[in-house]
């Protein structure tokens, strides 16, 4: 007889949501800090952007690494370690003085604490706890970062307005430290260290095998295969545009443009958190849609939409806050919502046992371009006065996306359902 019992996948769905929930709060606050730096300490935009894009480049590059180390190590000790030094290094932020010390500790010890943390570990725990509804629960686990500018970014610009940057950070490492007893109580590797199978996986499957093989190795053979493959880059090539149109750009830069604009610090903030529910909902609705429709046009539909209101965003700040409000609503519900599809496309082409690896190496192109974004559209505020024309060349970028996707899987005539995995070597 079946067992009624909520299936254990479920559970460490939910942890899994909670620590990339407590991430997003982490990786939301450099825009909430960048006004109150720039006013107490001097420091340039561009050079606060600096420390920005190192965190997020060592984000996306620990991607691949970490999942080869959840791999070897298991998930449960890797995310532990993570949170551990996340929170340590969003506590002794408080103490710097100088530039170097908040590109060492934003972007050196949070960026690798939080690149543990990131859409790679969603993608590992669905390919191990589940075979149904895997769009489904990947697209819930991207919408936490939705979620998570919602919860803190709020809160955390009034914190800052009321007490002091210091508060923030002080806050922010509070909640990645509490994390750390949840995820070692109740965290678990796989399905079969409970006696389960992935949640809808058929009986008589025979289980993946364990990789033993040295984590680095087994990350660089990942990228050197996935340099064969044409897929790769083309999915690689799109989620660095995907990265330089969202965290990189309007998460670390719409802030600090609205302030440019009149507009208030918290009431920017606000902007970015009505844009969270959004997204929530989009990315959810997308990953249920990636388990129905065709990906790639999925991918075509949400760059191109995303292109067109980002060239309409500088346009939106002589509308007042109106304008901004209709951008908020139309980009919000297509920030993160090439989560699900992507990471689709790249289990059919790369395979399950693969697909966490491989995506870590795709999400660090998604970061390389989030990095760029973000000092570089400093830098364009910084030497031209204006983030005006950061907004249209990524607006330009995303038009230039949603036709590449539109080749994925196109080889030899065969549809997306019918890639062939790569062969990835453990040592």
């Amino acid at each position: 007889m079946r067992s009624k019992r909520l299936h254990y996948g479920w559970i460490v769905a939910a942890i899994t949501f909670l620590t990339l929930l407590a991430a997003a709060g982490v990786r939301s606050t450099p825009s909430v800090l960048m006004v109150p730096l720039e006013s107490e300490f001097h420091w340039s935009r561009a050079t606060i952007s600096s420390a920005v894009a190192v965190n997020i480049l060592l984000y996306g590059l620990m991607g691949p690494f970490a999942a080869a180390i959840m791999e070897r190590f298991g998930i449960r000790r890797t995310m532990v370690s993570a949170l551990t030094v996340i929170a340590f290094g969003v506590a002794m932020t408080p103490l710097m003085t100088e530039p170097w010390q908040l590109i060492l500790l934003w972007g050196v010890v949070v960026g690798s604490g939080t690149g543990v943390t990131a859409m790679v570990l969603g993608a590992t725990v669905v390919a191990h706890w589940f075979t149904e509804r895997r769009g489904l629960v990947m697209g819930i686990l991207t919408a936490s970062t939705a979620t998570g500018q919602l919860v803190f970014l709020p809160m955390l610009a009034s914190f800052a307005d009321a007490y002091g940057w210091r508060s923030v950070s002080l806050t922010v490492a509070g909640v990645s430290a509490v994390m750390v007893p949840v995820v070692a109580l109740f965290m678990r590797n796989r399905p079969g260290d409970l006696g389960l199978r992935p949640y809808g996986e058929p009986e008589g499957t025979e289980p993946p095998v364990h990789v033993a093989g040295n984590p680095f190795t087994r990350a660089i053979n990942a990228l050197i295969a996935g340099f064969r493959s044409r897929d790769f880059w083309l999915l690689a090539g799109s989620f660095f545009v995907c990265g330089a149109s969202t965290n990189g750009l309007i998460g670390t830069h719409l802030i600090p443009a609205c302030v440019d604009h009149g507009i208030p610090e918290v009431t920017g903030a606000s902007l970015l958190a009505a844009m969270g529910i959004f997204d929530f909902f989009g990315t959810t609705l997308s990953g249920w849609l990636s388990d129905r429709w065709d990906n790639r046009y999925l991918l075509a539909w949400y760059y191109g939409l995303r292109g067109l209101s980002l060239l309409f965003l500088p346009f939106s700040f002589d509308l007042s806050f109106a304008g901004l409000s209709i951008f908020a609503v139309f980009y919000g519900l297509d920030w993160i919502a090439t989560v699900p599809p992507t990471v689709r496309l790249a289990t059919n082409a790369f395979g399950k046992e693969n697909v966490g690896i491989m995506f870590g190496w795709i999400g660090a192109a998604h970061q390389l371009g989030a990095s760029f974004a973000a000092y570089g559209a400093g830098l364009l505020r910084t030497d031209l006065g204006s983030y005006t024309q950061a907004f249209m060349i990524s607006g330009a970028l995303c038009v230039g996306a949603s036709v590449m996707v539109l080749f994925i899987g196109l080889k030899r005539g065969r549809d997306e359902g019918e890639l062939r995995p790569i062969a990835i070597p453990a040592e």
